[in-house]
């Protein structure tokens, strides 16, 4: 097994919430990337990259957060497979998210996404999807409906799932120059893109052929897992910081009933956030009942006062597990919790 030093490689870490964006920034150092740029949102992102130039200003991969204004992260990812300007329309692009529906993944996976991460995300779990796009670098393939890599994971298609077999080389125009990407003249022309792996060769120290995979020296490893876990001491107050803010919606909603819509929609993306986050920082509950509370407020919800009353509910179920420290399931203090949180919702259901 090879040692890999990331040392040589950039990446852009684009993420809204500074807390996370912080957070994954030093777990990225631990990996010892090169140079690690931020953006706070899709947008600044896309002037990073317009501004500098060629190649992405040489970045080797994009870690994106999904949901931001004003641009988010699929919109991002379109950019990046398909506008004019895009410095490099094959960049290795991860999309990390609480979002991690079905819906949002095959949104990103029909944009040309490399590689979803879910949150709560681990050390391991995102060490795992970058050895991925190391090693098993996934085939870029043009269509006239499609640009990115292979979405096809397996050789055959899945039963029912009325995708065609793999092609084979002389079905199709392999292409080893990334140099112009124009769409195929028709609709049945498939183009694979034979590259060499670049991104191998800078962690491996030049070297990219062959079956050798590598890995990190386990000592980075195990103090990316330390500083994450520092990073949690600090999980508490930013988390009663979003409780306050949802709080404080609660009652705008009930004193202001004709923004409901408005003040349902910031409660739906403050619930990712918690959902998102719980679990990265030992409080796997708080993602639990996060949730709960991101699937009730989703589009076409309802906006009562009952509506609102239940929101405290999850606000006030989330507030005890903090208060009370109620890390990984709770045991039984955890199971108490959610089932008083289900009786809570019931009551609030039958009054009235």
């Amino acid at each position: 097994m090879a040692e890999y030093d990331f040392e040589r490689c950039n990446v852009l870490l684009v993420e809204d919430n500074d807390y996370v964006r912080n957070t994954f920034e030093d777990m990225l150092r631990q990996f010892r990337f090169g140079r690690i740029a931020t953006a706070s949102n899709g947008e600044e992102a896309i002037d990073y990259m317009r501004t500098m130039g060629g190649a992405a200003g040489g970045i080797d991969m994009v870690f994106s957060d999904l949901v931001m204004t004003p641009i988010n992260g699929l919109l991002l990812l379109r950019w990046v497979r398909a506008a004019k300007d895009s410095p490099n329309r094959m960049l290795p692009f991860m999309m990390i998210s609480g979002a991690a529906d079905q819906g949002f993944v095959n949104s990103a996976r029909d944009l040309g996404v490399t590689e979803f991460v879910a949150k709560p995300f681990s050390v391991t779990s995102v060490y795992e999807r970058i050895l991925e796009v190391v090693d098993y670098p996934r085939q870029f393939i043009t269509t006239q409906q499609y640009f990115g890599p292979d979405r096809r994971r397996r050789k055959e298609p899945a039963p029912g799932s009325g995708e065609q077999r793999e092609k084979s080389e002389s079905d199709v125009v392999v292409v080893y120059s990334a140099d112009k990407i124009v769409k195929p003249q028709t609709p049945s022309d498939v183009w694979y893109w034979k590259l060499p792996n670049s991104l191998k060769e800078k962690v491996a120290g030049g070297f990219s052929g062959g079956n050798v995979k590598g890995e990190l020296p386990m000592d980075l490893i195990e103090q990316a897992e330390k500083e994450l876990e520092r990073a949690a001491l600090d999980f508490t107050k930013w988390a009663l910081e979003y409780l306050s803010k949802l709080s404080d919606l609660c009652t705008e909603a009930l004193m202001e009933p004709g923004r409901r819509s408005t003040h349902f929609d910031e409660i739906h993306t403050l619930a990712l956030e918690l959902r998102g986050q719980g679990g990265t920082f030992g409080y796997p509950l708080i993602t639990t009942v996060g949730k709960m509370l991101y699937d009730s407020t989703g589009e076409g919800c309802r906006e009562d006062d009952k509506a609102v009353e239940i929101a405290k509910c999850h606000i006030d179920s989330m507030r005890a597990i903090i208060r009370e420290k109620v890390g990984g399931d709770g045991g039984k203090i955890g199971q108490q919790l959610i089932k008083g949180l289900r009786m809570s919702i019931e009551k609030v259901d039958t009054v009235g």
